[in-house]
């Protein structure tokens, strides 16, 4: 099941993979922060959005 984590400041994808990782793992390997606008990272679970193809 692929995973997809999109900067909610400028929908920049900052992981796009098939390997399923924890969301705060990836925000603390990006230190925190968009790598492209900058904006602070968190973890929201009511913004998580599952998709069947």
């Amino acid at each position: 099941m692929p995973q997809k984590i999109i900067c909610e400041g400028c929908d920049e994808v900052l992981l796009d993979d098939t390997k399923l990782r924890p969301p705060g793992e990836v925000i603390k390997e990006l230190d925190g922060k968009c790598p492209h606008c900058g904006k602070e990272l968190i973890f929201n679970p009511d913004k998580i959005e599952i998709n069947i193809l």
